[in-house]
């Protein structure tokens, strides 16, 4: 396999992130990391998955390369035609742009109240508009046997008609019964107890229970606020409900269990059956699942150790903690449908084949709500404002003037390009504002707020450019109208592969009927830390104008990261040391190269400072993950004996406010307040009690938590135990973080570009695309 540099053979890696969960789905990275919490085997990727890191950092991040894994393999590795070392060369010293982003976003304490206002008022309008509906919600066609037991037994044990003894024998279908807009909870992770959580006396309470039962006390406050008012209670009498809190794990459950039941404990609890069932959900949902088909469920069940998994499954439908979907085979290669006519004229309906889905609640309310809102924005685009799009459109040319016009005349437009192809929505927003039109831009990460405001001219604030999280709290753009709704009139939103589906219903009801939304984003990166794949849903639908951008990202990076998003890692010519190659035999070796680069090649060399260079590792774990690199480089970079919780003022961290974002930024001080950080510019305080589950040294990052930002030189570190993580969208995201320079620190031989040419992503359970093309969507 040809080097992507010349001589110099970058082979590269992917991520195993997954922590919650995108490529598959992104493991924990921060935020989501169950490491090692997945086990749904099959039914849920571990490296998928936004898990978060078991009951610690709740960062957001997807990949989860689980702790443990096996130091790098031994062996030569092939550094063809050539071993770079980043040290020497002439590089283009070029004057780095700090990667520090600006901002001015509120202080830490506040952002998050007005996030949780916010939502909750998103949420009871969008119950209101969920209630407003007539009849149910239609997903499918017909079914048998086991399948069809379960769609009547739950509908039935909804309606009320029969008790759940008896529900099974008689199916008797029911419309379902309304639900309120799911709320962001940051389940499984541990998530942080709001003032006025549980009560001192509750989770005392819960601490004397969990020592009963051998079980650590420090889990007594996420049980308590996740159990509310009786949480004691209720572990005594279901001891399971504790894989309800991030990080538990079956067999823990079921240890804690026989220490509070003794004999009364058994493999065939129908408690431990459901509670193992919502467990297994939940696991996929960290592996970026919305749903999971029956059959991958109930094997699953079985691999835990449930003697009868479809009994275990029914008694979660009947106890209302999870839904049964039937949705109609669409998919190329499906089945055709079967007549069942005479041949006379006289044929019944076809009868479609369906899968059939069971999910939590949470995540199925969003993508219908999602869904909904969608088809809203399509069929009310106002005219009366015609005369301004056309206006805002005539000012611009090629790729913005195409994605202009197909705004003008539609509610929703997907824009699809790389970094360089920003500038076309870039465009479209300033004409917008220009034209009188209120249009407001969204952005992941505070670093893609800086960039894009940068590209028109002026602060964020000015531009009217934001963060998606800065939008949902209140905290950044136009503010919303009487009846709840953004005053927009366009909303463009970029690196839309991020959105999951909750955060994507949110945006999508907050806007008014006539309003404009436009989804930009490069469709080559990992998907969302959260459950979901929005942006490829929408794609795959073709619900509505796509505009693709013809505008290439520049120079020998450009033509790099190009090439690996059509699956060929191609000899790449870097003159300017723009890619460099470094070969590494073990993980040792590629812990020690890295700090290296990191700290004197890369600065002597490119002219890149140490505070402007990102490390991206596939994982959080194994001998070469983010832990490993952050430890060595705090020692070389900033040493010190972490007096605040294993921190430093002037640590590099990565900060996780809540799942799926990852702040990058300093360490200030630390007092009785808590850990004061410096994010994007603006001040953060985190209290003490919540800085080990949302607080990581930030040196290294995965690709899943610097997903949305760049920095001026990046280090891609590839170990040997890195190859099943590696797949072409997390070597195309890792790759593409660096603006001037790339180091791959290589170790994995011809395992890269084999990943980039045959290991897509890995495949994500919705259902968005089907209630897209059902009519009531």
């Amino acid at each position: 396999m040809e080097s992507p540099v010349g001589s110099e053979a970058a082979e590269g890696t992917e991520d195993a992130e997954s922590t919650r969960g995108p490529e598959g789905t992104q493991g924990p990275e921060g935020t989501h990391g169950a490491e090692g919490a997945g086990d749904a085997e099959g039914a849920v990727p571990e490296d998928e998955a936004a898990a978060q890191d078991g009951s610690t950092t709740a960062e957001d991040g997807t990949a989860a390369a689980e702790d443990g894994t096996a130091a790098a393999e031994d062996g030569t590795a092939a550094a063809e035609n050539g071993t770079a070392a980043a040290e020497n060369g002439t590089a283009a010293a070029e004057n780095g742009t700090a990667a520090a982003e600006d901002g001015t976003a509120a202080a830490e304490k506040s952002e998050a109240e007005a996030e949780l206002a916010a939502q909750r008022i998103e949420r009871e309008r969008i119950e209101r508009r969920k209630a407003e509906k007539k009849g149910p919600i239609r997903s499918g066609g017909k079914l048998s046997g086991t399948a069809a037991d379960l769609l009547a037994a739950v509908r039935a044990v909804e309606s009320g008609e029969k008790p759940v003894a008896t529900v099974f024998a008689e199916p008797a279908p029911a419309p379902r019964r309304p639900a309120p807009e799911p709320v962001r909870t940051p389940r499984p992770a541990p998530a942080p107890v709001a003032p006025g959580g549980p009560a001192p006396e509750t989770v005392e309470a819960v601490r004397r229970v969990l020592a009963e039962g051998g079980a650590p006390e420090a889990l007594a406050p996420q049980a308590a606020a996740l159990l509310g008012e009786g949480a004691d209670t209720a572990l005594r009498e279901d001891p399971w409900q504790l894989l309800r809190v991030g990080g538990v794990r079956p067999e823990q459950a079921d240890g804690f269990a026989r220490a509070l039941l003794g004999a009364a404990c058994g493999p065939d609890d129908e408690r431990r059956g459901r509670a193992v069932t919502v467990w297994l959900l939940e696991q996929a949902a960290v592996a970026g699942h919305t749903a999971l088909e029956l059959p991958a469920l109930t094997a699953a069940l079985g691999r835990q150790g449930v003697p009868d998994p479809d009994a275990a499954v029914q008694g979660t439908l009947a106890e209302g903690e999870a839904l049964v979907f039937q949705d109609a085979l669409e998919e190329p290669g499906a089945p055709a449908a079967q007549d069942t006519g005479t041949g006379q004229g006289d044929g019944e309906e076809q009868e479609r084949p369906v899968r059939v889905l069971v999910g939590l609640e949470r995540y199925a309310l969003a993508e219908e709500s999602l869904a909904d809102g969608l088809a809203r924005l399509v069929n009310s685009v106002a005219e009366e404002s015609g005369q301004a799009w056309e206006t805002a459109a005539a000012g611009l040319s090629g790729g913005a003037a195409e994605l202009a016009r197909a705004v003008a005349g539609h509610g929703l437009v997907l824009h699809t390009g790389g970094e360089a192809a920003r500038a076309e929505p870039a465009a479209l927003l300033g004409a917008a504002r220009a034209a009188g039109l209120r249009a407001f831009a969204a952005c992941h990460t505070p670093d893609g707020r800086r960039r894009l405001a940068a590209q028109l001219g002026g602060e964020p604030a000015e531009q009217g450019v934001g963060t998606v999280a800065g939008l949902l709290s209140g905290a950044e753009g136009p503010g919303r109208d009487a009846d709840g709704a953004l005053a927009l009139d366009l909303l463009i939103v970029l690196d839309a592969p991020q959105l999951d589906v909750e955060g994507a219903a949110m945006l999508v009801e907050s806007l008014p009927d006539g309003a404009r939304l436009v989804l930009s984003g490069d469709p080559g990166v990992l998907w969302s830390a959260g459950p979901g794949r929005v942006f490829a849903d929408l794609l795959a639908a073709r619900v509505c104008p796509q505009t693709a951008s013809r505008v290439p990202d520049p120079g020998p990076l450009g033509e790099l990261v190009s090439g690996i998003g059509i699956g060929e890692l191609n000899q790449v010519a870097a003159p300017g040391k723009e890619i460099v190659i470094v070969p590494v035999r073990d993980a040792g070796e590629a812990v020690h190269r890295t700090v290296q680069l990191v700290a004197d090649s890369v600065p002597r060399a490119i002219g890149v400072p140490a505070d402007q260079t990102v490390v991206i590792t596939p994982g959080h774990g194994g001998a070469a993950g983010t832990r490993a690199l952050n430890s060595a480089l705090k020692e070389r970079l900033n040493p010190g004996p972490g007096r605040f919780g294993g921190f430093d003022p002037g640590d590099r961290i990565a900060y996780s406010p809540a799942p799926g974002r990852t702040l990058p930024g300093v360490v200030v001080k630390a007092d009785a307040d808590g850990l004061h950080l410096s994010c994007a510019g603006a001040p953060v305080v985190v209290p003490r009690e919540r800085v080990e589950g949302s607080v990581r040294h930030g040196w290294a990052l995965t690709a899943h938590q610097a997903a949305g930002a760049r920095w001026p030189a990046a280090v891609v570190v590839l170990p040997g135990d890195a190859v099943p993580a590696l797949s072409r969208p997390w070597v195309y995201t890792a790759f593409g973080r660096a603006e001037r320079h790339l180091s791959v620190v290589h170790g994995v031989e011809q395992a890269l570009p084999k990943a980039v040419a045959e290991v897509p992503p890995k495949p994500r359970t919705t259902r968005l695309q089907t209630l897209l093309r059902t009519p009531e969507a």
